[in-house]
């Protein structure tokens, strides 16, 4: 009779620990899927942030005759983007190419190409960009632009070397930098002359 009791079912402590276990199981899948959206937002991102650098990077390498203008018009002190109430207008009719292509470039950056009601959601969190010339001052042999755009990222790592919108993003948990993601492309225009 004591071998039929003890195979007759589980006892009350060994559901109770299968249960424990497919708790912890569960938690960790949750976690799991957590952090994969967060992967798939910050890839989302960073394709977005690619996508817009070559572009200028484009821009203006087919209007290598006004490239100096880019860095005028978007530099390193004043990134266009993201914090700008509205993108610079170039007056109609004087404008140059390069002052076009820039505000074109910072409403794509603000994520004008996709509306959800009047909000711009269209690219990056928090996306600007940058024109730095790095062109030696006394070169003659062409101009050399690095295209910079800086977006918000979800989680805290090393802050990007480049300086394109540094200390525009920390808050908690990103200070110093640490949420702030960059990519940047160098762009060299020989001298045709």
């Amino acid at each position: 009779m004591s071998l039929r009791r003890s195979m007759a079912g589980a006892t009350m402590i060994e559901v109770l620990v299968t249960m424990v276990i497919i708790a912890f199981g569960l938690l960790g899948i949750a976690g799991l899927q957590v952090r994969l959206q967060s992967s798939e937002v910050e890839a989302y991102q960073r394709t977005q942030a690619l996508l817009l650098l070559n572009d200028l990077k484009w821009r203006i390498e087919a209007n290598r005759l006004q490239s100096a203008k880019y860095a005028e018009t978007a530099p390193l002190t004043a990134p266009v983007g993201a914090g700008m109430v509205t993108c610079p207008v170039p007056a109609a009719g004087t404008a140059t190419r390069a002052e076009l292509d820039v505000a074109e470039w910072c409403n794509a950056l603000q994520g004008a190409a996709e509306l959800t009601g009047a909000s711009r959601v269209g690219a990056m969190i928090g996306g600007r960009g940058c024109v730095e010339d790095l062109t030696p001052p006394a070169s003659t042999g062409g101009q050399v632009l690095r295209v910079t755009v800086a977006w918000q990222g979800l989680t805290p790592l090393a802050a990007p070397p480049e300086a394109c919108g540094t200390d525009l993003y920390d808050g908690p948990g990103c200070e110093s930098d640490r949420c702030r993601r960059t990519v940047s492309t160098i762009v060299r225009l020989a001298n045709l002359k």
